[in-house]
């Protein structure tokens, strides 16, 4: 039940049917009062890269901007952490809860727990299972990036500038969770349309930079041949640079490397030559964040999902757009 205003039919007649069909999907959600200040909660999934902590930043800073108390955890990569985080800040008393859930499936009870307590929740970054928990009904809205879409953006690159180079791995995010999912359907679906190119392997590594190195490391020696990297995030390309040097090989030019994140760092990187390309996801929620709660306590009907601009970073625009990367 996505509550999206582009699938509403512009007409009188549907304008009414949507209007009351919103109204009556937020009916069961928790309110939020109109108040000057608010106890909120982030629990945030893990810290172990530059996005999650540029995330984290933008979340802290908006707060301290506002005025807001932040009860902020860290679920250090543990579903089951992540929701004892979410109860603990439910027994704390807090307005509302942003929640970014590290797997789809995992977070429901949290979620649901929360509603329960009348406590309203919104996603960042990542979504939960769409057939188990409902935006406008179980949860306010999800905020982030069109997941899909990014991994489609970066075949739809390859299909176009790949040169000869066919031969794939993918280096897949965190098994469970929805931008590694999503990531890996845009990208397969094109791959999957241009029978010139080919996925020779694709596994796991954890959107980790270490892990991404080691799994690199084991399908470049199991697939001497791949020409092609997509990594589902820069942590795993930027691991994925040290297994094609240490295999002999020069990122850029034996082997192309692809991502997704666009941050500082592999935006540079593909001012060096040694990624080919890049698409971004914002890390940078805490203005949207602070936003939509303070829409919805104003009663505001909020879409099933706010999708955040993604730019993309290719060896033609990444000089100029060095300074403006996260």
């Amino acid at each position: 039940m996505t509550l999206s205003r582009r699938h509403f039919i512009i007409t009188a007649a549907g304008a009414a049917a949507a209007s009351a069909f919103a109204q009556a999907a937020f009916a069961d959600l928790p309110k939020l009062a109109k108040k000057e200040t608010y106890k909120v909660g982030f629990a945030q999934t893990e810290s172990n890269n530059p996005w999650r902590l540029a995330q984290t930043a933008s979340m802290q800073d908006e707060a301290a901007k506002r005025g807001w108390q932040l009860v902020y955890t860290d679920a250090a990569g543990s579903a089951a952490k992540q929701v004892s985080d979410v109860n603990s800040m439910i027994a704390q008393g807090v307005d509302l809860i942003f929640l970014a859930p590290r797997e789809e499936k995992p977070l429901i009870p949290a979620i649901f727990a929360a509603r329960d307590a009348g406590i309203p929740v919104i996603l960042l970054d990542r979504s939960v299972d769409a057939t188990l928990a409902k935006p406008g009904v179980d949860y306010v809205t999800f905020i982030g990036s069109d997941f899909i879409e990014e991994g489609k953006r970066v075949g739809d690159w390859l299909v176009a500038n790949a040169n000869g180079k066919s031969k794939i791995l993918e280096l897949e995010g965190t098994t469970g969770s929805s931008p590694a999912n999503d990531r890996k359907k845009g990208f397969d679906d094109v791959i999957a349309a241009n029978s010139g190119f080919t996925i020779l392997a694709s596994q796991s590594g954890d959107f980790a930079r270490d892990k991404g190195r080691q799994v690199a490391e084991t399908l470049l020696q199991a697939h001497p041949d791949a020409d092609v990297i997509y990594a589902h995030n820069d942590e795993m390309a930027i691991g994925a640079i040290s297994a094609i040097e240490a295999a002999g090989k020069v990122p850029g030019k034996d082997i192309l490397i692809l991502s997704i994140d666009g941050g500082k760092e592999i935006v540079q990187l593909i001012i060096d030559g040694k990624v080919a390309a890049a698409c971004e996801c914002s890390p940078l929620f805490g203005p949207k964040a602070y936003d939509t709660a303070v829409a919805y306590a104003a009663g505001d009907t909020i879409p099933g999902k706010l999708i955040n601009p993604d730019r993309f970073y290719d060896a033609t625009n990444a000089k100029e757009s060095l300074a403006a990367a996260y």
